[in-house]
């Protein structure tokens, strides 16, 4: 039994060796009204209480999350000279924003089984439970997702990305673009060894709209009658102006 107790506290030591010591070059974006997109740069260091462990190399993961919503994808096909929805798939949950960089290729720094585990991928952090039963390709509906949010920046594979000093340093940036969704951004960070994560850390980055960005939309979502009386006075002011410039411009 102190032999079975003693194999347990050493087992607990070494899966605690390494850890991760992570730095944010700023833990708040704020979406202005000339907001153009944001870099984060992220860089830490691995503590150790013992001498860095021989065999497998360490890599590092950065996985950054933002807030997940549900998803209709429906799928358009041409029938009778016009392109018409014809099937649709409810995708549970898709991140707003995902972005992985890695130290080496994927395949090099992560198994499958501890993927699915972590849910490091960008097709691992899309939630989709079921699909209905016409529908015999729900993948392609979740492929579809990745590849629309991909051309947008919104989901992001940098692999090779992360600069590893000495096996103890890193650092890596990631790219925030315009159109980012509010809320709170969770930024993962994984050591992995032999394809294994040995130590994980997380922490969150606050992305929030601020002056006059903010009172827009606070005002459409609390209280939408006077957002909606306030545009139809701006649009009655405008195009009283431009009449008014017309006429001047006719009478000159």
């Amino acid at each position: 039994m102190l032999r079975i107790f003693a194999l347990l506290i050493a087992m607990t030591n070494m899966a605690f060796a390494e850890e991760v010591v992570l730095g944010l070059s700023h833990n708040k974006v704020s979406i202005t009204t000339n907001f153009d997109g944001s870099e984060i740069l992220i860089f830490g260091a691995v503590k150790r209480e013992t001498s860095i462990p021989t065999g497998d190399p360490l890599q590092v993961i950065v996985a950054i999350q933002g807030p997940s919503e549900p998803i209709t994808v429906r799928r358009k096909e041409k029938r009778y000279g016009i392109w018409i929805n014809t099937e649709a798939v409810e995708v549970d949950a898709a991140p707003s924003f995902y972005a992985v960089a890695t130290s080496a290729p994927m395949e090099d720094v992560l198994t499958a089984t501890e993927d699915l585990r972590y849910k490091i991928t960008i097709p691992r952090a899309i939630r989709s439970v079921g699909a209905p039963m016409t529908v015999t390709d729900s993948q392609s509906f979740t492929d579809a997702v990745i590849r629309i949010r991909q051309a947008s920046d919104l989901f992001q594979l940098r692999e090779n990305s992360v600069e590893l000093t000495e096996d103890t340093l890193f650092k890596t940036s990631i790219a925030m673009p315009a159109n980012l969704t509010e809320g709170d951004y969770a930024a993962r960070i994984f050591l992995t060894r032999g394809g294994k994560v040995v130590s994980q850390y997380e922490t969150t980055i606050d992305v929030r709209k601020v002056g006059l960005e903010r009172w827009l939309y606070s005002l459409a979502h609390e209280r939408p009658l006077w957002y909606g009386l306030m545009s139809l006075a701006i649009a009655i002011f405008a195009g009283w102006g431009a009449s008014a410039v017309f006429s001047a411009l006719r009478r000159n």
